[in-house]
């Protein structure tokens, strides 16, 4: 490959004068009237110098030195205020579990009681409270039985005291009697 040369006695044409081609690697040099080495180093120290100077001064006016800070006089600031808005909805929480042991409250032992039904048979003094009971009468038209007995085998010689109600009627129990009702509506101690 050939690299065409310029012809020396063609200078201008209708596009005027053309730049002569370098050897092959070299760079064109640069159209246009070439530039003093002097004329570089005015615009170097004119423009770049002042430019660096602005930017240290800056650098030590924000980072408070330069200058004798012993003997200024620090005034206050402005006060600067910062309001956040509360969320709406707060983010629920980790669930914490807590294990408590109940202790129960001390109930009293059941003891006898002071109303019984007036059908069965009760021991006073474990079953039914010793004292006075009464009752209203018979459930039906058959009367009321009640019995008192010095034990529960139920002989006729066991017997302390019986009765057949056909009205309200009253009975006085002791402790470690046997007590014995068919027929009768709800006993109630009443002394």
């Amino acid at each position: 490959m050939t690299t065409p040369t310029p012809n020396p006695g063609a200078q201008g044409g209708p596009q005027g004068p053309q730049p002569q081609q370098a050897p092959w690697g070299t760079p064109p040099p640069p159209l246009g009237s070439p530039k003093s080495p002097r004329r570089r180093k005015g615009w170097v120290i004119y423009g770049v110098v002042p430019l660096v100077s602005l930017f240290v001064g800056v650098g030590i006016g924000s980072s408070g030195g330069g200058g004798d800070t012993a003997h200024a006089k620090a005034e206050p600031g402005p006060a600067v205020t910062v309001t956040e808005t509360a969320r709406a909805e707060a983010e629920p929480g980790p669930t914490v579990t807590e294990t408590v042991t109940a202790s129960p409250k001390e109930t009293k032992q059941p003891g006898p009681a002071t109303s019984f039904s007036g059908e069965g048979e009760y021991l006073v003094g474990e079953d039914i409270k010793p004292g006075t009971y009464k009752t209203a009468g018979p459930e039906d038209e058959w009367g009321c039985y009640w019995e008192r007995a010095k034990d529960a085998s139920g002989e006729f010689d066991s017997i302390i005291a019986n009765n057949n109600l056909n009205g309200p009627g009253r009975v006085t129990l002791n402790n470690g009697e046997y007590f014995k009702t068919n027929r009768c509506q709800e006993w109630t101690r009443v002394g």
